[in-house]
């Protein structure tokens, strides 16, 4: 059973999807901690009635970007975690995260990659009047939503779509795909390293 920590911004709506999905007979993963780096996040609700130990990290108590991670760091070695989901997390992951956890950290994003990356995605398609968008889970490397795609699925855009109405499809696309693609990966994952030791 692999060790999951969740980072997350604002209403976790995604890390309660996964925690939920690790409840499954057939997971191959638990969820052992949030971290937020919001006082406010509705996040941190969630995580308390789901009986899941959660913390808050500000980065504005900490003198640079590489102190802020490195306490991070600490709470995810406490936690022995092996694998990081980052849901709604509204920071770029610098190398003092992104090194010991190379190509263990996934990301859900609220469009097709490469179209619409970083912030705003929705309204960005909203404004490009295109006619589909969709959910891109991709793991993280030093860009904005530019690390290797693991899963993508396409929802068309309706006429008379507002960015609520988009939202609301979107989110109901990555409640499902990203839980079943963290457990996609971990069950490969689980697998090279089977093979590796034989």
């Amino acid at each position: 059973m692999k060790k999951v920590a969740v980072l997350a911004s604002g209403s976790g709506s995604n890390f309660e999807a996964i925690a939920n999905a690790a409840q499954a007979s057939d997971s191959p993963y638990e969820v052992v901690a949030l971290i937020t780096n919001r006082a406010d996040a509705f996040a941190l609700e969630r995580a308390k009635s789901l009986s899941i130990p959660s913390y808050t990290v500000l980065p504005n108590q900490f003198h640079n970007k590489v102190d802020y991670e490195q306490d991070i760091l600490a709470k995810l070695r406490a936690y022995d975690v092996d694998w990081i989901a980052l849901a709604g997390y509204m920071r770029i992951v610098g190398p003092t995260l992104l090194e010991p956890f190379r190509n263990r950290i996934i990301n859900v994003h609220p469009s097709l990659l490469p179209q619409f990356p970083g912030k705003d995605a929705i309204e960005q398609a909203l404004a490009a009047g295109v006619s589909h968008t969709g959910v891109t889970v991709h793991y993280i490397d030093e860009g904005v939503d530019t690390g290797p795609m693991i899963a993508q699925q396409s929802i068309s855009i309706a006429e008379f779509d507002t960015y609520n109405i988009l939202q609301m499809k979107l989110r109901e696309v990555e409640h499902i795909l990203y839980p079943q693609t963290l457990k996609h990966v971990i069950r490969e994952d689980e697998l090279i390293e089977k093979n590796s030791v034989n």
